[in-house]
């Protein structure tokens, strides 16, 4: 069985660090904080734990930037997301890698995947 590496890049990795900033004075940043870390844990026993995106539907600045080919999404409190894609690890070929390309609220989400507000 391979092991799995989860990383947060680029954008996941400032996101996560000024929500941990935040984290000592906000509950819901708190929250957020805390369900990244536990998923992060559950992705690596399960790499497919998070839903699936469609590969049609999957934001072309991803497909551009990271050159991916697969993106899970996975619920937080607070109606944000987390975006995920997955690899073989570079450095280990026993080794999957799972990338954190974003960390969103529900706006930037939508944003992200062309949804219209009512």
């Amino acid at each position: 069985m391979k092991s799995v590496r989860v990383v947060l890049i680029d954008e996941a990795g400032a996101k996560y660090q000024s929500l941990q900033e935040r984290a000592s004075l906000s509950k819901k940043e708190l929250a957020i904080v805390e369900s990244i870390r536990n998923k992060a844990e559950i992705i690596k026993k399960d790499v497919h734990y998070g839903v699936p995106v469609n590969k049609k539907l999957i934001p072309a600045l991803y497909r551009s930037n990271y050159d991916i080919k697969n993106l899970f999404r996975v619920e937080l409190p607070y109606f944000w997301r987390m975006l995920y894609t997955l690899k073989n690890d570079p450095g280990d070929s026993n080794s999957i890698l799972a990338v954190i390309l974003d960390i969103v609220d529900h706006n930037e989400y939508d944003r992200l995947f062309g949804y219209k507000g009512k």
